[in-house]
């Protein structure tokens, strides 16, 4: 599966790496968030929400004067306070926006996300998300994000018997080259 997610996103990168409608560039973001466990947190969990960071890289295509496709590459400090409950990923969301005015977007798409530490602690190494945001442009190059992801896969493996679900919101800035 690490395979064909990296495999998509390098054709990605390729076939529209001499496109002439192209903005690149970096962001930053600030984290919060945490696990949703079903149906109740464990025992003896405490269940707090983690600050932290995430950082990347992204490509901007324009598809249309309103419409852009925006795969990024990021990394991103989740999970949930406690040391155990901390996950750091490697994350691919690829951001389908549409541009509402003149320097505000809406952007939604999926994210995969690849667990950037231990591989035999209990988590799962790949994890599937819904994301949502909004963009505003300060200036012609920097800009103000917010943005929600929604987890769609259970964090944890099957034989810990545990499930829960990352929720995160992050508020960032970039710039566009």
């Amino acid at each position: 599966m690490k395979k064909i997610v990296l495999i998509a996103a390098f054709a990605m990168f390729s076939i529209y790496g001499f496109s002439q409608n192209a903005l690149y560039g970096v962001r930053a973001g600030y984290n919060i968030s945490n696990l949703n466990f079903e149906p109740e947190v464990p025992a003896g969990v405490e269940n707090m929400h983690r600050n932290g960071f995430a950082i990347g890289f992204f490509a901007e295509y324009s598809l249309g004067t309103n419409l852009s496709l925006a795969p990024e590459i990021l990394f991103s400090a989740e999970g949930a306070k406690e040391e155990f409950l901390r996950i750091d990923y490697i994350q691919m969301p690829i951001f389908f926006k549409y541009k509402i005015g003149e320097s505000l977007s809406i952007g939604l798409g999926p994210q995969v996300s690849l667990k950037g530490h231990d591989y035999e602690d209990g988590m799962q190494n790949l994890a599937f998300s819904g994301l949502g945001g909004l963009e505003y442009m300060i200036s012609d190059e920097f800009f103000l994000d917010f943005r929600y992801s929604y987890g769609l896969t259970n964090v944890f493996d099957d034989e810990t018997n545990l499930e829960a679900k990352n929720g995160n919101m992050q508020i960032g800035f970039g710039v566009k080259f």
